[in-house]
């Protein structure tokens, strides 16, 4: 554990000019008189680390000192060459650096760990389109990345409900959400509407920009995009999987707009997250009154819509019974009737 934190420890003055005994105590996860006896074995064991006093004094490393790979563990070297999406990287226009940055890594490393990524791609393969449809990549996809990675400013035409309109979008983060790609943007003229979010319009929360709305864009969606040569100022606390996650979140929760009531038998409840959303059936389950004497629970379900409801639901077959809204009930009783026809006798 101490040999890991000093390597850590290392990197991380590797990787900033300068850091505070608070700073290196936070992010090791130890005390800052931790932090001065790893600093005082760091420099014993001839890693040039100069501290600095006074108020504005920190720990840093001096001479232009770099260290090499050769700390990495074996599932440290195998987590690494399982980073990233071979398929993302593709639509992303980076394979060909991909490639070139795992030989440097495996170069780097100490022989007995150059099987790393054979081994790490022997066993485990990461596939992020989902099931039953033909994934595609958007044409703009590269373009987008492109001006993401320098924070400059995107001119776009994009396809909102059937109507394009023009946005000039400050591009934060790119997703691949089930074979989807998103973008998270800001809204540079500051005439973003509700009807541009993939998602909802609420304002960015997690690592959003103070003030400002950052909001979800479908890539497959943008008609034109232009990177343009202004630069904008990227805020430095925006948490990118912070953002999706509350962002997601709230999606899912702002889609259920209607709500069904359903008795469900014991097998029926237990397949009830398996049939629609799982979070939903969870709070649905957990809000239920005790079980009739047949066993069976009534519960209030959040659905999409009684459509989206009716099409669920009925993967339930009889373990399930539509007690409400009474027009849903009756497309239901109709679907008994004619299943009755078909398969009676």
């Amino acid at each position: 554990m101490r040999a890991a934190r000093l390597i850590k420890m290392v990197l991380l003055l590797q990787s900033r000019s300068s850091m505070t005994g608070a700073e290196l105590a936070r992010e090791l996860e130890v005390s800052e008189r931790t932090v001065a006896r790893d600093v005082l074995s760091l420099s014993e064991a001839g890693i040039p680390v100069y501290a600095d006093r006074g108020r504005t004094g920190g720990y840093r490393l001096i001479g232009g000192y770099r260290t090499r790979l050769t700390g990495l563990g074996r599932s440290e070297a195998e987590a690494l060459f399982l980073a990233g999406v071979p398929s993302a990287l593709r639509e992303l226009g980076l394979a060909d650096a991909a490639s070139a940055a795992r030989l440097k890594v495996s170069a780097a490393l100490v022989p007995e760990l150059r099987d790393a990524a054979t081994g790490a791609a022997q066993r485990f393969h990461l596939d992020a389109p989902g099931w039953y449809q033909e994934p595609s990549t958007p044409e703009l996809l590269p373009t987008i990345a492109e001006a993401l990675w320098d924070d400059r400013v995107l001119t776009a035409r994009y396809d909102r409900k059937g109507t394009e309109v023009d946005r000039v979008l400050e591009p934060y983060g790119l997703v691949l959400k089930a074979g989807v790609w998103y973008l998270a943007a800001d809204a540079a003229d500051g005439r973003a509407g509700a009807g541009d979010s993939a998602g909802t319009g609420a304002r960015a929360g997690a690592g959003g920009r103070d003030g400002a709305r950052c909001r979800v864009y479908r890539v497959d969606r943008f008609r034109s995009v232009a990177a343009g040569a202004d630069r904008f100022v990227r805020d430095p606390d925006f948490d990118l999987p912070a953002f999706w996650e509350e962002r997601a979140a709230q999606f899912a929760r702002s889609i259920l707009r209607d709500e069904v009531t359903v008795r469900l038998t014991p097998a029926g409840a237990r397949r009830l997250p398996h049939v629609t959303d799982r979070a939903a059936a969870r709070e649905a389950l957990d809000a239920a009154p005790d079980p009739d004497g047949q066993g069976r629970i009534t519960v209030t379900l959040a659905v999409e819509s009684p459509d989206v409801a009716c099409s669920q639901l009925l993967g339930l077959g009889p373990e399930a019974e539509v007690l409400a809204p009474p027009e849903l009930r009756a497309r239901f009783a109709e679907a008994g009737r004619r299943m009755a026809e078909l398969y009676g006798t």
